[in-house]
Parts: structure tokens; C-alpha cells; sequence
């Protein structure tokens, strides 16, 4: 189809929009990766469909078009970890750490990055992956070198400057064929939309209120276990584990993030334990989440 009536049927109004079907969601993203319309066609696409606003088919469709253009590269025992590309801009990252916790228990990170997406202007995973000596058991995946065509839409959304559907389609591209995979949500309905783009792709699925929509837990918050068709939601809080790290309100550096992992305070490795606990219980190991910080300790 042309790609104009994609835009007619996100960009008209609310009497005039209308939902795209799943094999238009893949032909219209099958455009956008191929850079077949002109940018400033892609970023009215790109506002419309965020307004319109989308829909569960419209995300698996787009979904499809991108799994056709991945390069995937399997990691047994893994869970892939699905970050925002537009980077943390408040407090560190804590994935290292955990990484190096659940070494002894032989189970893999996934973690995917890129060059920064809007809206955030935050340090991303790639900056940390690049600054940092990643244990063996952490599988980083650069998107400039498996996915290529979305990765060279960077400018185009970067110019656009705001959220799009992409940054949703984007934290879990399945690049490892992992089994398990969790990701960070801001609000709660928005975790059965999550479950049902994302959920039929793993064995379990896993959401999390997660420090600036990762998947790290930094305070109280929630978790939600996705299970053949089931939500289950669990309460963790680090202070029952006994864990008072404050969070950070204020903007930090790239330098300020690096030190806090590679010099980390003893509550920041309480709170390390406490992720890697996490998923453990997300990828079977464990019975409990208790249970899976009181073996670690």
C-alpha cells in the first residue's frame, strides 16, 4: 500500500483514524526500515500513530516485519533484559553487578544498545557497555551490528524528539532466543498490553516498576510474572530485605554512574543481590524471590 494512506488513516482525526490490520502494520513497517518514504513522511507516521493511539495488532505486525530483518544469535540459559534506549538519566546502572552475582549460578544477561533514542536524555547502556569490563556471563548486542535498519533510523526519531511507538517495539528484539525476559513499565495499564505483545515470544515473561523504566529495581514496586496466559503480581520491597538505598532526584554523569559500579557502596550491592534474585525467580531457579536472596547471600 502507499504509504501515504497509512498516514490518512493515523494523521485524520478521531473520526477519521482508523486501526491498521496486522499485515498493514508489517507492510508499513517493512517501509519504514527500508527508508522507502521520506523522513518527514516516517516522523508524521510516527506522531500520528502515537496519537491515534496503537493498537495490540498494529504492534505485533510491526513486530513481525522487524523479526524478518534481525540477525539472532542464540545464548542458552539467558534472559534477556529489556532496556529503554533513551538511557538513565538520574542513577547508575546496576546490571554489571548483578551480572557478577549470578555467575555462580550460570545464568546469562542479555542486554541490547544503541545510540541514543528520544525523549530522555539519559546515559545509555551502550555508553556503560563501552566503559566497562562486562563479565562473561553478560551478552551484550549492539543494534548497529544485528539490526541494522533500525538503527539507522536514529536521526529520524532523534530529529522527531519525542516518544513513539518504536520505543516500545525496540526492548525486546529477542536477538539471543532467550527463553526469559523481563522489562520495566511505568504504569500498571500498560502490563497487559506488554503481555500480550510481548509474552507469546518466552517461555515466562516478567514485567517490573523498574528505575526509569528498566528492568532494575531500585525501590518498593511491583512484579508481574506472565505465564501461559496468567499475570501473577508480587510485591518487592528492598526494605523488608533490609536495603536503604536512597535513589538519586538530580541529573548524574557518565563518570558519576561508572564510579558508583565500580566502586559500589554496601547497600548498592545489597540492592545488586536483590535484582539478581529477581531473576532467578523470573527464570525458574527459585521457588521465591526470599528464597533466591537467602541462597545468594
Amino acid at each position: 500500500m502507499e504509504f501515504s494512506k497509512y498516514i490518512h488513516a493515523v494523521g485524520t482525526g478521531p473520526k477519521g483514524n482508523r486501526d491498521l490490520s496486522f499485515d498493514e502494520a508489517k507492510d508499513m513497517m517493512q517501509q519504514v526500515l527500508n527508508q522507502e518514504p521520506y523522513p518527514e513522511a516516517i516522523a508524521a507516521f510516527l506522531l500520528g500513530w502515537r496519537l491515534k493511539p496503537e493498537t495490540i495488532d498494529e504492534f505485533l505486525g510491526a513486530l513481525a516485519a522487524c523479526d524478518e530483518e534481525i540477525i539472532k544469535s542464540e545464548v542458552k540459559n539467558s534472559i534477556e533484559l529489556g532496556y529503554p534506549f533513551d538511557g538513565k538519566a538520574k542513577n547508575p546502572y546496576i546490571f554489571p553487578l548483578v551480572a557478577e552475582i549470578l555467575q555462580k549460578e550460570s545464568l546469562n544477561l542479555v542486554v541490547i544498545g544503541d545510540e541514543k533514542q528520544p525523549a530522555k536524555d539519559g546515559i545509555t547502556l551502550k555508553e556503560i557497555a563501552q566503559n566497562i569490563s562486562l563479565t562473561l556471563n553478560t551478552h551484550y548486542f549492539d543494534r548497529k551490528e544485528f539490526f541494522v535498519k533500525m538503527h539507522k533510523l536514529t536521526q529520524i526519531r532523534n530529529r522527531l524528539g519525542l516518544r513513539t511507538a518504536f520505543n516500545t517495539i525496540e526492548k525486546l528484539p529477542h536477538v539471543a532466543q532467550s527463553e526469559y525476559a523481563i522489562t520495566g513499565v511505568f504504569h500498571k495499564p500498560y502490563v497487559k498490553k506488554y503481555a500480550k505483545i510481548f509474552a507469546p515470544r518466552y517461555k515466562r515473561f516478567a514485567l517490573i516498576q523498574g528505575n526509569e523504566g528498566t528492568p532494575e529495581l531500585f525501590s518498593k514496586g511491583r512484579l508481574w510474572i506472565v505465564e501461559d496466559g496468567d499475570i501473577e503480581e508480587y510485591i518487592i520491597d528492598p526494605e523488608y530485605y533490609d536495603i536503604h538505598y536512597k535513589k538519586s532526584w538530580e541529573k548524574i554523569s557518565l563518570e558519576e554512574s561508572l564510579t558508583q559500579l565500580t566502586h559500589p557502596s554496601e547497600e548498592y550491592k545489597k540492592l545488586a543481590r536483590l535484582n539478581a534474585a529477581v531473576y532467578l525467580f523470573v527464570t525458574q531457579k527459585y521457588a521465591s524471590v526470599e528464597e533466591a536472596y537467602e541462597r545468594l547471600g
